[in-house]
């Protein structure tokens, strides 16, 4: 069944099926599911949704799901451990998968179903796809190289998508405004690069005042603009101090603070407690 593994880190996984099995394993990791051929319907988190050829599905670690299978389908799983989370892993690509593996999980898709919301995209990623396996089956020279860097892509195209749903539902719809949704795009995007979430850079970017844009921002969210960013990275840390090893100097050096004591001094004065603290109280 296993096709392809990178490290026990990424496991690329081919298989059809009449009916479903459930998998009784834990789920620790991310997985993007294609259906390659067949039809039937696949209930996430209690909601069904009708699933044919062409559909992918992202399912994060905390989902139920199963397929009800009416014609025989062929599945291809894209699977990504924990171990990409460890600091152990010298993968050439993995701080580039964490990244946007970390969006995707931070910011799970808001309607249930198929995670690409065109044709356009959804054909380069199943272009993509074909190649993947194409490489897998020569195994000439650099073909892991080369499907990690396709892997690359299509997390890209998946957080790009994700990302296009959240300009549609991020705000109440008495507040939705195209700038509104630019910028918290923006911040989603470019959150791991301190220099660029400076109010000075936002401001630049969108061709406004370091004060016209941060009173347009606390009018349109209610909050002032230095302040959610603040919120999106510590929920960032709460999220890598529970599911990942690295240490908190790590996490600070990531997330573009100053060192581990102006983290900690950040995390306890919202949460009550250290990074430490909250790593052992779990």
């Amino acid at each position: 069944m296993v096709q392809f593994n990178l490290e026990e880190v990424f496991i690329i996984k081919i298989y059809t099926l009449k009916e479903w099995v459930k998998d009784f394993e834990d789920r620790n990791y991310l997985e993007i599911i294609f259906i390659e051929k067949g039809r039937g319907m696949h209930r996430i988190n209690n909601v069904d949704i009708a699933y044919k050829a062409k559909d992918i599905f992202l399912i994060a670690p905390d989902d139920n799901h199963y397929f009800n299978i009416e014609s025989e389908t062929t599945f291809c799983t894209f699977l990504f451990t924990n171990s990409l989370f460890s600091s152990k892993v010298n993968l050439p690509d993995r701080s580039y998968w964490l990244r946007r593996i970390d969006f995707i999980l931070q910011h799970p898709n808001l309607k249930p179903g198929d995670v690409i919301r065109n044709n356009v995209e959804r054909d380069l990623i199943w272009q993509i796809h074909s190649l993947i396996h194409k490489e897998n089956d020569r195994k000439e020279e650099y073909y892991r190289h080369i499907i990690s860097n396709m892997v690359s892509t299509t997390l890209s195209i998946i957080a790009r998508n994700i990302n296009e749903g959240y300009k549609q539902y991020d705000l109440p719809q008495k507040d939705k405004h195209q700038l509104i949704d630019d910028i918290l795009a923006y911040i989603h995007k470019y959150v791991y690069e301190s220099q660029r979430m400076k109010i000075s850079a936002l401001a630049s970017n969108f061709n406004m005042t370091n004060s016209t844009l941060s009173n347009y921002f606390k009018k349109q969210t209610g909050k002032s603009l230095h302040h959610y960013i603040l919120l999106h990275k510590l929920d960032m840390v709460k999220y890598r101090l529970e599911h990942t090893d690295f240490t908190v100097s790590e996490i600070a050096y990531q997330l573009g603070f100053t060192d581990e004591s102006h983290l900690t001094r950040i995390f306890k004065k919202y949460f009550e407690t250290t990074p430490k603290g909250y790593k052992n109280s779990l």
